[in-house]
């Protein structure tokens, strides 16, 4: 069984009552504790678990978490000290490796747990050596610190990425901080936004951060180092832009026909890793969407297909080969390329909103929810999000006002009327958003006006939640390619955009509909189009080289 496998085994012993709120741990089966005897077995080296505990429950549920995985593998060694946080949990490698969990690692967060105990253990890193070269040169002390939420689909990635980092290099250290058991600090520092990243005290990042973009901004000299090796790539047969479910599908069906093919993407899985249920993904009933990225991710390895990720790209020029620009300069060629690019969170585009961005104004109520406990907050949108959002909230939160610009409603009717039979949640129609409001350091509340009667109203909120639909990531392409009024790649049949050789697929074309199994069905398609446009082109190429 996968890691993967394992962890979506592990995830079935929990009861979740909403989205939102906190897993509760029932008991490890005797088939899962083998499971991870199985792995702990892949341990090559010593590793320490210190414990700090106290008397409290969730001490004792740290404690017993601990003390099964070390009667697990002999070469796992528990202790008990006082660390900088109680309850939390140390486990540290022979090289002098730390990495602290200060909460309890279950939900989704295990999977970081096992993957810490192995990396520490000595089992390898899935990096490439290079990267692994790159993390081992760093100098300096690196104290990093990420608070996140155990129901945020995000945060495992960052966890994982910097505690990735700690394993490999002993002058650097992670602590992941469950924010809803440390309400203090998360109040001290303001954190109103999961995950965010603190380096030495001070603010690194909010949201999600790939390692690539971690190593970017603390080493100077990488990125120049990372152009040259991209400048030096020999020319694609097919470059699929972008790493989402289209992507994903484009980069299979191309390297099945055995041509030369590259994926370059700022992450893999693109916005699908921000989708927490996904319930109408034929022949899978229900999954995550982190859950199906990986998933992708593994069977796209399963090809020789060249994943260039933590880049993005800035410009596309035809030639005898096209040249797509990245933003750190570095310049890849190619035969093809098809453009997946997807979309992005629409935003409200009014004052204070972007002032405010991660700061009471937030876009995944899943991630971010936990830390408005017991606070009024706001859901931007009446369509199946913006109502999913405030049926999740309200089980957490002390009451859900949902503004809808339109005179009704767009959300399904089963949505609609859950929606109205909660007893926290109220619903504004006609409601223009103009203003979010705020003290200099979190939001305060919004204004907005009745389309109806022109009125200004004030609505005093700890957080807003934007959900109103999506904008394509196609501001780069303006005059490369032709695009609808709203900025979507329009495509024909076959993936061909208005220039040939550039096909699209996915979220970022003029696809009237916006799901996962549609983008796949649009990368196969694009990818097969980009095969005949190939194989009719031959003639010409061996022309020119005689």
């Amino acid at each position: 069984m996968c890691l993967l496998s394992f962890h979506q085994a592990f995830l079935s012993n929990f009861t979740t009552v909403s989205i939102l709120r906190r897993e509760e741990l029932i008991v490890l089966n005797s088939q899962l504790i083998e499971q991870l005897k199985t792995y702990l077995a892949n341990l090559t080296k010593q590793v320490t678990l210190s414990v700090s505990i106290d008397e409290s429950a969730k001490s004792q549920e740290l404690d017993n978490l601990a003390t099964t995985i070390a009667d697990l593998s002999p070469l796992i060694h528990l202790n008990y000290e006082t660390l900088d946080r109680t309850p939390a949990l140390a486990i540290s490698g022979e090289s002098g490796t730390k990495m602290t969990f200060a909460g309890i690692p279950l939900g989704h967060e295990f999977t970081s747990l096992v993957l810490a105990l192995l990396h520490s253990g000595g089992h390898p890193i899935k990096l490439d050596v290079d990267t692994i070269e790159q993390v081992k040169q760093l100098k300096g002390q690196f104290v990093f610190e990420t608070y996140v939420s155990l129901s945020c689909q995000n945060c495992p990635d960052v966890v994982q990425a910097l505690n990735m980092l700690a394993a490999i290099n002993p002058n650097i250290t992670h602590t992941m901080i469950d924010g809803a058991l440390f309400e203090q600090e998360v109040n001290e520092r303001n954190i109103m936004a999961v995950p965010s990243v603190y380096l030495n005290g001070a603010s690194f990042s909010q949201g999600r951060i790939s390692l690539a973009d971690v190593l970017k901004k603390i080493d100077s000299g990488s990125e120049e180092k990372r152009a040259q090796a991209l400048n030096e790539k020999a020319p694609f047969d097919v470059l699929v832009v972008g790493g989402g479910p289209a992507g994903a599908s484009a980069a299979i069906y191309s390297a099945r026909k055995g041509i030369n093919t590259g994926i370059v993407a700022d992450r893999f899985g693109g916005q699908v890793l921000d989708t927490v249920g996904i319930e109408n993904f034929i022949s899978v009933k229900k999954t995550e969407g982190p859950k199906l990225v990986a998933s992708l991710e593994e069977h796209v390895k399963d090809y020789d297909v060249d994943i260039m990720t933590g880049n993005t790209a800035v410009d596309i020029e035809q030639g005898d080969l096209f040249k797509v620009t990245l933003d750190n300069g570095a310049v890849l060629t190619s035969k093809s390329v098809i453009l997946a690019t997807g979309a992005r969170w629409r935003q409200m585009n009014v004052p204070g909103e972007e002032e405010y961005r991660g700061k009471g104004v937030a876009y995944c109520p899943h991630c971010d929810g936990p830390l408005f406990k017991g606070k009024p907050v706001a859901v931007i949108g009446g369509g199946n999000s913006g109502i999913e959002a405030a049926i999740d909230l309200a089980g957490i939160v002390e009451h859900v006002t949902v503004l809808e610009f339109d005179s009704k409603l767009r959300a399904d009717q089963v949505l609609q009327d859950k929606a109205a039979s909660m007893g926290n949640i109220t619903i504004i129609k006609n409601a223009l958003t103009t203003e979010v409001l705020g003290d200099g350091n979190k939001v305060t509340g919004l204004q907005y006006t009745d389309r109806l009667t022109e009125q200004s109203h004030t609505l005093e909120l700890a957080g807003i939640f934007v959900q109103i639909g999506l904008v394509p990531n196609s501001e780069w392409l303006k005059d490369r390619v032709e695009l609808t009024p709203r900025g979507e790649i329009i495509t024909d049949k076959q993936g061909n955009t208005s220039v040939p050789g550039i096909f699209a697929a996915g979220d970022v074309t003029d696809s009237p509909y916006k799901q996962i199994i549609i983008a796949m069905g649009d990368g196969a398609n694009a990818s097969l189009g980009a095969f005949d446009y190939l194989i009719r082109q031959v003639p010409q190429t061996q022309a020119k080289v005689a």
